[in-house]
């Protein structure tokens, strides 16, 4: 049957952008050839390639920015170390939601996770001369690793997909044991296949970064997005599961973006660990007159990156994560769409001879949110990539996040309520003219 775009404006677009290999497609690239193709062809996109929140931001963080800007914040440097309310509510807000105690002082402000995981890369690096690479439990974001690049820093990935429960301790020990890993790496839920680390998982991680002495970066930036429990309970079981119960190696980065639709303001909170704030390394000592990994971090890396964060967003941030901690905003009321949202999809895309990738958290079904990932029979992920574009369906291949499965990210956070029909008929189609 004949396709939605016709082939040869795709194949066309594909060409001029100079894209080789349809796998190794960026997001914007992936972004601008559907833009292109829906402009020339009148043809709707359905887009799945981007990761950006599709809901209004958080009317508890705006109502306190404007009223900070209003009584004239923005003449005003920040604090390098961050608005005391907000390092006071972040720590309460990882007390009520992880039920873990990190003291105030420890939890600083940063222009967004970007910019916390850049200056945690630095300090990391930079702690301890033996201890040169940083290591990623993929798939992942793969803007971290370009930071690396930015920094010369050496990296190391490993795909999690086959080293799920107990096999992830010998799969991780064997980079752990060559004492030449500074940081471990990894985001629950996972950026882009939606896994989230058990903790028994979590527990190897922690005793294995304990034992080699390695710090352990958890990207939160999908804050209590497990909609298959309810963590919208402050100071109440269940918790957001953290590595941060089984170690005192680490750092938590807590994110404006996602959880709370903020994105746009660049704002999120640092929190690290008691112990490790004011653990002195001897070679950030010497390069930093002294200064224990905490300072090294605020008084020096953020401070040469960017002077603090955006001085009303820290209002902002201090007040969603209050009333949340209060119990008078339930920001997860707000998001849970993108759960429900991922359900219709993957039941469309099942039923038309997909099959979800990253299926499992060990025993049980991945839960249903922000992405989850698509394969389907006989085709590799840029061909398959390549292909729903025909059916104005755009999305990025599994390859460019460090995961080693053919298959595709999709993004729910675009998604419209008109667009469930339109992907019905365009997969039926797509079967009839893919069969398996």
């Amino acid at each position: 049957m004949e396709t939605p775009i016709k082939k040869q404006l795709i194949d066309q677009a594909i060409k001029d952008f100079g894209i080789q290999d349809f796998a190794k497609a960026t997001i914007r690239e992936v972004k601008s050839i559907a833009a292109f193709a829906e402009k020339e062809s009148g043809v709707e996109f359905i887009k799945m390639e981007m990761g950006i929140p599709g809901l209004p931001a958080s009317q508890v963080g705006v109502d306190a920015q404007i009223q900070a800007l209003k009584d004239g914040i923005a003449h005003s440097y920040p604090d390098i170390q961050g608005y005391p309310e907000l390092k006071k509510e972040a720590s309460r807000f990882v007390k009520a939601f992880i039920n873990i105690d990190i003291s105030a002082e420890c939890c600083v402000p940063v222009c967004g996770s970007m910019q916390g995981t850049f200056a945690s890369f630095l300090t990391c690096s930079q702690a301890d001369p033996e201890k040169d690479t940083v290591l990623f439990i993929d798939p992942g974001f793969p803007v971290q690793k370009m930071q690396l690049q930015v920094m010369g820093v050496r990296f190391e990935t490993f795909d999690v997909y086959a080293y799920r429960g107990d096999k992830l301790r010998d799969k991780l020990e064997s980079y752990l044991k060559t004492g030449r890993i500074c940081a471990i790496v990894y985001s629950n839920p996972n950026n882009p296949s939606w896994i989230c680390l058990k903790e028994e998982e979590l527990q190897i991680i922690g005793e294995l970064a304990t034992q080699y002495d390695a710090i352990v970066m958890e990207d939160l930036a999908y804050f209590a997005m497990d909609f298959r429990k309810d963590l919208s309970t402050p100071f109440v079981p269940p918790y957001q599961v953290s590595v941060a119960h089984y170690t005192d190696n680490y750092i938590l980065l807590i994110s404006g973006s996602k959880a709370f639709s903020y994105a746009g303001e660049r704002i999120g909170v640092t929190c690290i660990s008691d112990k490790l704030f004011h653990r002195h390394f001897p070679a950030l000592a010497n390069r930093y007159e002294g200064l224990p990994f905490g300072m090294v971090f605020s008084t020096r890396m953020l401070y040469a990156l960017s002077s603090g964060t955006s001085h009303s967003a820290q209002y902002a941030m201090a007040a969603m994560l209050k009333a949340a901690s209060d119990g008078t905003y339930n920001f997860r009321e707000e998001i849970k769409v993108y759960g429900k949202r991922a359900h219709l999809l993957k039941e469309i895309f099942c039923k038309h001879g997909f099959y979800v990738v990253y299926d499992k958290d060990l025993d049980e079904d991945i839960a249903d949110g922000f992405y989850f990932t698509i394969g389907y029979p006989g085709m590799t992920s840029g061909e398959l990539a390549h292909e729903l574009m025909y059916y104005g369906v755009s999305a990025i291949c599994l390859i460019t996040t460090g995961s080693q499965q053919e298959g595709l990210r999709v993004c729910t956070s675009f998604i419209e309520d008109h667009q469930y029909e339109q992907l019905e008929e365009r997969m039926k189609i797509f079967e009839i003219n893919n069969p398996r």
